[in-house]
């Protein structure tokens, strides 16, 4: 019973810890990626559809994103949810696809991207610290309702805690690392 609860408390935050790094892939850095679009949807004949899912989506050098939406009825759709979605440029539509031209970073922006960076961590921890207590709660649950012994609650309750710290330390390696590329020039 307490291996069901710690592998569960392990996935779990393993999840938020693959959520950060989704979120990340928002975040600029010095190169466009294509990332930077991912939550940007369209309205695609009434329902709000992801841009990826009705054109296709590249990064064509390192300043430049290329969209080349499946229907060119889609374009205007497609420039006003860009404007709409407010990623610092706007959309240069030439009747069969449209270019996002990123000019490079200042250094305000690149602080300002590194405080984005920083509130996704704190989420992230917040998740993993959620999860740490839920899986206390089951562990002192089954202590409760005498299935464990109160050393046996101890134990698990540590080994979630060292679970929760390997956890956070991913995080913190994340967060440097990405610190790292969005501040390098």
């Amino acid at each position: 019973m307490i291996n069901e609860i710690l592998e569960h408390t392990t996935e779990n935050m393993d999840k938020s810890i693959d959520a950060l790094k989704r979120d990340f892939a928002t975040l600029r850095t010095g190169k466009v990626t294509t990332g930077i679009v991912d939550n940007i949807k369209v309205d695609y004949y009434g329902t709000m559809t992801a841009l990826t899912q009705v054109g296709n989506v590249i990064a064509t050098d390192a300043t430049t994103i290329s969209i080349t939406p499946w229907e060119k009825s889609l374009l205007g759709a497609i420039e006003k949810a860009i404007q709409e979605a407010n990623i610092g440029v706007n959309p240069n539509n030439d009747g069969d696809f449209i270019k996002l031209f990123f000019p490079p970073m200042t250094s305000e922006q690149r602080t300002e991207i590194v405080k984005q960076a920083k509130g996704m961590v704190e989420h992230a921890k917040v998740s993993v610290r959620n999860v740490r207590k839920d899986g206390n709660d089951q562990i002192k649950k089954l202590e409760k309702e005498k299935e464990i012994s109160e050393d046996e609650s101890k134990k698990a309750q540590d080994q979630v805690q060292k679970i929760t710290d390997e956890h956070i330390a991913k995080i913190d390696e994340a967060f440097k690392t990405k610190e790292a590329d969005i501040l390098k020039v």
